[in-house]
């Protein structure tokens, strides 16, 4: 099985989009009803949350879509090393635009940022995160990127993301179509680690060799989704 590299991008934001403003926790979990387990996940994982710049018309030069008119890009002071999506999604329905999120964790010797973002769909026409993808952690001391070039907002949203993914998406594949074989891959994950349980459990010695017959067939499925190849995307404005 291919292994899944970690993405480390820091991008830089333009000094045109700066807001440079902070942002109630109360305000982003109140809004929408959240269960107690995730406001009480806001309470111990989060300790201050920043809207840090808009990417507009005005500072990137790029005109939105219908579904992408602007992005946001939130600075998430965390106060341990791991943040649930949970938290994550419930700022995102707070916030009509898709953000993406730079998280920092800070231990008084050290800073690293990661950076996060979903894939975001338009259901009746509010945006709708599903899936999250996160860079690895980086140290704050590190070059930033410059912004991918786009055609418009929607397609730097798409780029943004593109960068987070596991597995580098392959020769001609859109974002839309990277994503669904992430999701894929997940899948087989998950069946694979379940079907391994099955063999560690099967007594009978027939049936476990079929179950390893099984599970070979799935590895050898998982390691055709997983195989990159030597160039990432078609073009470099190509959209979701």
């Amino acid at each position: 099985m291919v292994e899944p590299v970690e993405p480390k991008t820091l991008f830089q934001w333009p000094k045109a989009g700066r807001v440079d403003r902070i942002i109630p926790k109360e305000r982003l979990y109140s809004e929408g009803s959240v269960t107690t387990a995730v406001r009480q996940r806001f309470i111990d994982q989060i300790q201050r949350v920043r809207w840090a710049y808009k990417l507009g018309e005005e500072s990137v030069r790029l005109k939105g879509t219908a579904n992408v008119s602007e992005i946001q890009v939130f600075e998430i002071e965390l106060k341990n090393a791991t943040l649930d999506d949970t938290v994550l999604a419930t700022i995102d329905k707070s916030i009509p635009s898709p953000i993406v999120f730079e998280l920092r964790r800070d231990d008084g010797s050290w800073v690293e940022q990661a950076m996060s973002a979903a894939d975001v769909q338009s259901s009746a026409g509010k945006p709708k995160a599903k899936a999250y993808f996160r860079s690895g952690w980086i140290r704050d001391a590190d070059e930033r990127a410059a912004l991918p070039q786009a055609l418009d907002i929607e397609g730097l949203y798409a780029q943004l993301l593109g960068a987070f993914l596991p597995h580098p998406l392959r020769r001609g594949e859109k974002l839309s179509d990277g994503i669904a074989r992430m999701e894929g891959i997940r899948k087989l994950e998950r069946e694979i680690g379940r079907l391994e349980k099955k063999v560690r459990l099967e007594p009978q010695f027939n049936r476990k060799v079929e179950l390893r017959r099984d599970l070979r067939a799935l590895q050898a499925e998982l390691d055709t989704t997983t195989t990159p190849d030597d160039t990432t995307t078609e073009d470099a404005t190509w959209r979701s």
